[in-house]
């Protein structure tokens, strides 16, 4: 069964080729210019397996990121992948906490956003039931485990702070009943019982 990608880009020749190489790639793919059109095309779909959200859809409307957390609270495991024409960090780290899995700057061809593609479908398979299945089988608190979720990810307790809009502070004592309860001490013994070799 084909994957069902959704490619939101308002640039109508960047999103034609992407479109095109997603299909020769063997993806069911949606388009849309804008959040309204996205949200139309995948009105009736039961399925949507990946997002493809430009951050800014031009000057009329609201931006692709909004996208974001709407669409993966209504599609459960959707992969997002986000791509912008700078690496603005403000919008890297809501991106990262409405659920993003990759970010591709631009310019990029259309087989670099096939493979970032594939790596984040892949990752999502292969890691998401192994985080799911750790940090439930620790019975984390929700906060706990967004937490962890994104000290997996490799951001710093700083930047898991400002993601999660919570003091340092607040972060070490989240980072420390996490690792009480997965019975670990360290960030490199976390991510070791989350992955064993």
């Amino acid at each position: 069964m084909k994957r069902v990608v959704l490619l939101v880009e308002d640039e109508l020749d960047a999103r034609e080729a992407l479109a095109r190489s997603l299909r020769r790639s063997g993806y069911t793919c949606l388009e849309a210019a804008s959040v309204d059109e996205a949200l139309a095309a995948v009105h009736d779909e039961a399925v949507l397996d990946a997002a493809v959200v430009d951050v800014r859809l031009g000057p009329k409307g609201p931006p692709g990121i909004e996208l974001v957390a709407p669409l993966r609270a209504r599609f459960r495991g959707l992969v997002v992948v986000v791509i912008t024409a700078f690496a603005d960090l403000a919008l890297v780290k809501k991106a990262l906490n409405d659920g993003a899995a990759y970010l591709l700057e631009k310019p990029f061809g259309a087989k670099d956003l096939t493979l970032a593609l594939e790596r984040a479908l892949h990752d999502a398979e292969d890691t998401g039931h192994l985080v799911d299945k750790v940090l439930r089988r620790a019975e984390l608190t929700e906060k706990e485990a967004e937490v962890a979720r994104l000290v997996l990810k490799g951001l710093p307790s700083s930047e898991v702070g400002e993601v999660l809009g919570i003091s340092d502070k607040t972060v070490r004592q989240h980072l420390s009943s996490v690792y009480t309860k997965c019975g670990v001490s360290s960030r490199a013994e976390l991510f070791h019982h989350v992955f064993p070799s």
